[in-house]
This record gives structure tokens, sequence and C-alpha cells, in this order.
């Protein structure tokens, strides 16, 4: 395939970013998206040119390193992550935009890579649970019911990309801290932090710069792995909850 790429450039954080336009030739379908920006890297350094930086780690979906914004989609067409989306999904002489997550709490660090140490900030503020040092407890010494734990996992699948902040109109980050807070709290081993976790977690990302969330659904829309907006609902009753306990 011979495609169009108009990509966002930018030297640093402080710099002004604008579009570039190159062409590449001979991309097979079967390339995942971030083969193909390896190739177009590959042109520019054999041209003496700067490669276009982006992140990218497992290149598996695991991770949550790849973020791009593609077409005005956050991850692409496809519900899934960057480094699985591949050029089957796009036709010969196809133009393709490519720009990083747009969003306040996410400055441009350079073209496209971002800084989601926010991301980090709002973990550390309370996703976390209380673990008593020494030998492993017995698997079974905790009984938690399968609702439960289906809910759990349900949430611990969030890998922390970013897509949801990218996608939402306000640059919210809600689905991703409260997938934080929900996969924690509802299990037995988060209790003793429930009320704080999500009062700490929800105070930093306010702090972080996120915009507020008005439940447009994009977020939910464009997460790799499938997030529920009910998340949600189920984080600001967690809230209210605790900030009920706490003002007692």
């Amino acid at each position: 395939m011979k495609l169009t790429l108009r990509v966002w450039r930018q030297k640093n954080a402080d710099a002004e970013g604008a579009m570039s336009t190159y062409e590449v030739d001979g991309i097979s379908k079967d390339m995942s998206f971030l083969e193909m920006l390896d190739t177009l890297n590959e042109e520019l350094i054999l041209k003496g040119e700067d490669p276009v930086a982006f992140d990218h780690d497992c290149r598996e979906g695991i991770c949550g390193a790849c973020s791009l914004v593609i077409n005005g989609d956050a991850h692409g067409p496809e519900r899934t992550t960057t480094c699985q989306l591949h050029m089957r999904s796009f036709e010969d002489g196809d133009t393709i935009d490519i720009e990083p997550w747009r969003a306040a709490a996410f400055p441009v660090v350079k073209d496209l890579v971002v800084d989601r140490s926010a991301f980090d900030r709002i973990i550390q503020a309370g996703g976390y649970i209380t673990a008593p040092t020494g030998a492993a407890p017995e698997a079974h010494s905790t009984p938690v019911p399968k609702a439960d734990a289906d809910y759990s996992f349900e949430h611990a699948e969030c890998i922390g990309c970013g897509a949801c902040v990218a996608a939402c109109p306000n640059g919210a980050a809600m689905l991703f801290t409260s997938a934080k807070i929900n996969h924690l709290n509802v299990l037995p081993q988060g209790a003793p932090e429930r009320e704080t976790r999500v009062l700490d977690m929800v105070a930093q990302m306010d702090e972080e710069g996120f915009g507020g969330c008005t439940l447009t659904g994009e977020c939910a829309t464009a997460c790799p792995k499938g997030i529920p907006l009910f998340s949600i609902t189920g984080m600001n009753k967690e809230w209210l909850r605790a900030n009920r306990k706490v003002s007692r």
C-alpha cells in the first residue's frame, strides 16, 4: 500500500508543533500500525532526518504504552490498542492523520509522546492495599464471592493507556480512576483503605487538572479493554459513601 501520513511533529513541550506530511510505500496489510511507523522512521533516518518519536513497549496490547490519535480516534478505527491495530484496517492511497493524546494533563514531550505521569500520581494516592510482610497467605483463607471477583477482574483489565482521556471531549480521567478504585474496593483485601482510597484518588485526579465528567460515554467507547461506563457510577457511589462516613 502507498499511504500519505500527516504526523504531528513537536521538538519539545515548549516548542510549537505542526502537522508534517510524509509518503510511505510498500506497506503490507499484515503490518501493525507501529511497524508502519517503524518503516517511516527507517526512511527518515536514511535521509538524515529526525525520526518520529512515539511511545511503545510490549507491542502486545498489554502495557498501555502506545498512545496515538489516528484519524481523530484514540487508538484508531478498531477497538484495540495502537500496537494491535493492523494496516488491513486502511486502504491503499489513504491519508492518515496521526496525533498525540490531547489533554491538558498529558503535556507533549516530543512529537507523539506525552507525559502520562498524572496517572502514576493518582495510583500513588491510593491504588494499593495493606499487605502484611511474611509468607504469602493461603489462597482460600479469604473467600471472595464470584460476583465480586468478576467485578474486580473486569475493572482490573484497565492498562492505563489514557485513551479514555484522549477520547473525552472534557479530557476527564473518570473511567481510569474508577477502574483503579473499583477493582480494589470490592475485595476484602482492599477494605482497610476503602474510604481513604476513593477520596484521595479522586482528589488527586482533580488536582492533576483533568476535566469534569459529563457521562458522554466516549471514554468507554474508546477503551481497548472494554471498561464499562457504569464503572464511573460505581466510583461515585463509593465517593458519596466515603464522604458521608468521614463527615460524621
